[in-house]
């Protein structure tokens, strides 16, 4: 009764078809949990279940092949799909009212609400997934928000995010949160495998990702990977201009930059947390940097400052402010330090 090829967190998947079964699912939920965990993909899996052949989401039948692959459609027999567009990356009101994408194109024919009111396909409930929830704007969650309080008969939101702080109140209480928690780390590696990761990447794939997978993709790892050699250095008292440059965003990014310095930011916060734990200690969780970090704990820094600096900077990111002086700051309160 279960897609075969999803890894991880079978205690929730088995709740939720049971009361799916029982017709005590709510009308609308929040799946909330660390990034690249599957919170999206179990979602999936509660639309894929009915679409099946085999109402198993076996993943071999045309009805399952509608769900494969990267590319999803926006919109299939019993599910709608609301997802982050342009630089930006936000949901905007008309995504929620009309259904319409960047270019002002009709990508479904209805908007959310009027396709939240139709029947659903036999035997099938109708479920809207609401991906990175926390990106709606507050037009569109406020309109959102009408729906969600009373959603129509079989018709069910699904909103996924790794931010839940950061969606709307007034939303998040009309939700039921279900919490996800990281996959083991055989359970992320078995999938790392299937995507032709070797172990020569393991150990370093592994502390990177905390049972995530977000860099599932050899290109984004490596940026990462070379983002906490670039904090090291500066730790270590290498200059800015030296040693900075895998820190900053890409210019041509399909991401705007301040949001790309989001993961260059909290992996200095993760660096500098080991710090404190091999003073404590403990093992760093970034492990295969351990020798570096053990060095670097063994000096008078003061992670304080720089835990201090790069929160600051989290803060600020919305804001759009420019990428290469924040981060200049933020190293700054490293040397302080």
């Amino acid at each position: 009764m279960f897609a075969p090829a999803l890894q991880g967190h079978r205690p929730i998947r088995e709740r939720l078809l049971a009361r799916l079964q029982a017709g005590r699912i709510r009308g609308s939920l929040l799946f909330a949990g660390p990034e690249g965990i599957g919170k999206r993909r179990v979602a999936l899996e509660l639309a894929q279940r009915e679409i099946c052949f085999r109402r198993t989401a076996c993943g071999a039948c045309e009805g399952c092949r509608l769900f494969e692959g990267d590319d999803l459609p926006y919109e299939l027999p019993n599910l709608l799909r609301i997802t982050p567009e342009g630089k930006a990356g936000v949901i905007r009101i008309d995504q929620i009212r009309e259904g319409l994408d960047s270019a002002n194109q009709p990508r479904f024919s209805r908007g959310v609400i009027e396709w939240a009111s139709l029947a659903p396909p036999p035997n099938c409930h109708r479920w809207i997934l609401v991906e990175e929830a926390h990106r709606l704007n507050e037009s569109s969650a406020n309109i959102l928000l009408k729906t969600l309080e009373e959603p129509p008969q079989d018709t069910h939101f699904i909103l996924v995010t790794h931010r839940p702080e950061a969606v709307l109140q007034t939303i998040r209480s009309r939700c039921e949160r279900i919490p996800f928690a990281p996959l083991a780390g055989p359970e992320a590696w078995e999938v790392a495998l299937r995507h032709g990761w070797t172990d020569t990447d393991r150990a370093r794939w592994s502390a990177l990702g905390e049972g995530s997978l977000r860099f599932l993709e050899e290109d984004v790892f490596r940026r990462a990977e070379a983002q906490v050699e670039a904090w090291l250095a500066l730790l270590g008292g290498a200059a800015f201009s030296e040693a900075a440059g895998p820190l900053l965003p890409e210019k041509d990014g399909g991401v705007a930059q301040g949001e790309q310095l989001r993961q260059p930011l909290e992996l200095l916060l993760r660096l500098l947390a080991d710090l404190a734990r091999i003073r404590a200690g403990a093992p760093p969780a970034l492990a295969p940097w351990g020798e570096r970090l053990a060095a670097l704990a063994a000096g008078p820094l003061d992670p304080r400052p720089g835990q201090e600096a790069a929160l600051e900077a989290l803060r600020h990111l919305p804001r759009n402010l420019s990428p290469e002086p924040l981060l200049r700051e933020v190293a700054l309160a490293l040397r302080t330090a």
